[in-house]
C-alpha cells in the first residue's frame, strides 16, 4: 500500500495508466493521491475516480496556505465523495515558510476540525516545526478526538511519542533508506509495527535502489522491504500488517472496496 502519493502532478500525466499498472505488478495494490490545493482538488478526485483501488484526499499544503484560505466546512463538503478518504495534507513547514506561520497554523486547524467532524484521518506534514505541531496537536486532541497519521516521517523522537500517545500513526517514505537516515532509522525501529505505514510521496524521495529517479507508487516496495529487514520480520509480515494499518486508518477505503 503506497499510503500517500501525488499522481495529479505533471511529470506522470504522460503515463499514468502504466504508473498505476507497475505499482499492482509490484504488489502495491492500493494507494492515496494526496491532495494540495483545493483549486485541484477536482483533478486529484478524478484520479481516483479513474482507477480501482486508488483514493484520495482533499486538503491544502502548508506551502499553499497564503493563496488558498479554506475553511473546514469547505473540507467537509469535499469529503462526501466516496473516493474522498482523508483530510490534507496539512500541517507545518518552518523550512521552507512559503506561507507565514499563523496563516499555516490556521490552515492546519481548519484541517482538523475536518478531520474531527468527517471522521477521517488527517495528514499531517511536518517539517522544522515539531514544538508548534505537537502543540496544535495535543490542544486539539483536547477539544475533541481525530485520527491521523505523520507522513514522511522525518523527525524526532519526541515527535514519534508524541504522535502515537495521540493515536496517530507513523508513515515511512524512501528516505528511511538513505544511507545519511541512521538517526531515523533509529526513531523508525522503535514504532510498533501496528502502528507503521509506508509510502513514496511519488514523485518526491525515491528509496534506495531507485535514489535520483523519479518516484513512483511500484517503489513503495522497496521502503516496505527495507522496513521489514529492520523491523527484524519478514517481507510478508510487515505487508500483512501496513495493509492492515492503512485500511484501519483509512476505514472508508475499506468500506468502499467492499461495498
Amino acid at each position: 500500500m503506497d499510503s500517500h502519493c501525488h499522481l495529479d502532478f505533471d511529470t506522470f500525466a504522460p503515463e499514468l495508466d502504466a504508473v498505476v499498472e507497475r505499482a499492482r505488478a509490484a504488489g502495491v495494490s492500493a494507494c492515496v493521491t494526496i491532495g494540495t490545493r483545493l483549486t485541484e482538488f477536482p483533478r486529484v478526485r478524478a484520479i481516483a475516480e479513474r482507477y480501482a483501488n486508488t483514493w484520495c484526499s482533499v486538503g491544502v499544503h502548508p506551502h499553499e496556505a497564503k493563496d488558498e484560505a479554506v475553511s473546514a466546512s469547505q473540507l467537509v463538503d469535499c469529503t462526501r465523495h466516496p473516493k474522498v478518504v482523508g483530510i490534507g495534507e496539512t500541517g507545518l513547514d518552518y523550512y521552507y515558510l512559503h506561507s507565514p506561520k499563523d496563516q499555516q497554523i490556521t490552515c492546519f486547524r481548519e484541517h482538523i476540525a475536518a478531520a474531527r467532524e468527517t471522521g477521517l484521518p488527517l495528514i499531517v506534514h511536518t517539517r522544522d516545526a515539531e514544538g508548534d505541531t505537537i502543540a496544535i496537536l495535543e490542544e486539539e486532541m483536547a477539544r475533541g478526538r481525530f485520527g491521523g497519521l505523520i507522513h514522511c516521517f522525518t523527525g524526532s523522537e519526541r515527535l514519534a511519542k508524541a504522535a502515537l500517545d495521540l493515536g496517530f500513526l507513523i508513515s515511512a517514505s524512501g528516505i528511511v533508506t538513505f544511507k545519511n537516515s541512521g538517526a531515523l532509522r533509529d526513531v523508525v525501529s522503535q514504532v510498533p509495527l501496528e502502528r507503521l505505514l509506508v509510502e513514496t510521496d511519488a514523485p518526491y524521495l525515491s528509496p534506495v535502489p531507485h535514489r535520483g529517479k523519479r518516484n513512483e507508487p511500484a517503489f513503495v516496495a522497496h521502503t516496505a522491504a527495507f522496513l521489514a529487514s529492520l523491523k527484524g520480520v519478514d517481507a510478508t509480515q510487515m505487508a500483512q500488517a501496513t495493509t492492515a494499518n492503512f485500511f484501519n486508518l483509512f476505514g472508508k477505503a475499506a468500506y468502499e472496496q467492499h461495498a
